[in-house]
């Protein structure tokens, strides 16, 4: 069965290179999806191109990827205001039966981010159970203004679990953001942070999602999407909710909870 990593944007895979590998290693066969769409057609292409090259230096085909969002109008930042037709489209994308699902981690950081985690959520529900991986890329609990921490799992998502690398593969893993030159600007910011990160937990590190976690508010606080990309929770708590209206979603909504 296949492993469906449902992913927002092209690099988004970046972040889970780790798990990409241990996945290859294991025989499995990834398939990505990625769901956001772009306003400039030239800069959604080159984003697709540099996604299509990072994955095929690890032996991945572009039949094992899919541009879900191309030409829909679901533009990066927006995503929440097309979870529905995201979700179905998701459905005809991955009708048969996975083996696991992974995601952004559900932390606050970028809408796209935790729509997507919602999305993988309930595909993994309606495709036979599935359990969900969520891979951290960077969140804001606690910190002011538009500081953050990357690859750094949120303790209201459970247990982190290791995978540790040779000093080999780190070097490896850092020296592939190279694939994405047209996003050197956001990873100018985001790979010392998430090389900070490394450095002090001495592994990478991921988590299970519960389900239910989407019930529930990311952290306490303010969250990085709050003030970075001026999207208010509430707005994206109700395209989450929205997806839970047909009563398939394996959570529980706040204004359902007692």
């Amino acid at each position: 069965m296949t492993v469906v990593y449902v992913l927002a944007h092209f690099d988004d895979e970046y972040c889970a290179l780790p798990l990409i590998r241990r996945d290859l290693a294991e025989g499995r066969e990834p398939l990505f999806i990625h769901v956001v769409d772009y306003r400039n057609p030239r800069m959604a292409e080159r984003r697709r191109r540099e996604t299509e090259v990072f994955l095929a230096r690890l032996g991945i085909s572009p039949g094992q990827q899919i541009h879900l969002g191309g030409g829909t109008g679901w533009f990066d930042g927006e995503l929440h205001r097309h979870a529905g037709p995201a979700y179905e489209a998701l459905k005809r994308a991955v009708p048969g039966p996975v083996e696991r699902v992974v995601v952004p981690a559900w932390e606050g950081g970028h809408p796209d981010h935790d729509i997507c985690a919602a999305l993988g959520v309930k595909l993994a529900a309606e495709r036979g159970g599935a359990p969900v991986d969520q891979v951290c890329l960077y969140q804001g609990k606690g910190l002011p203004w538009i500081l953050y921490r990357a690859s750094w799992p949120l303790a209201e998502n459970g247990p982190a679990r290791d995978l540790r690398l040779s000093l080999g593969e780190w070097a490896a893993w850092l020296a592939a953001v190279g694939a994405f030159p047209s996003q050197l600007k956001a990873w100018s910011g985001l790979l010392p942070a998430m090389a900070m990160t490394f450095a002090r937990q001495g592994a990478f590190r991921y988590q299970a999602l519960d389900p239910k976690r989407i019930g529930e508010r990311p952290h306490r606080g303010g969250l990085l999407y709050e003030r970075m990309f001026r999207t208010p929770y509430p707005v994206v708590r109700a395209a989450v909710d929205g997806l839970a209206a047909d009563g398939k979603a394996p959570w529980t909504t706040p204004a359902a909870s007692p």
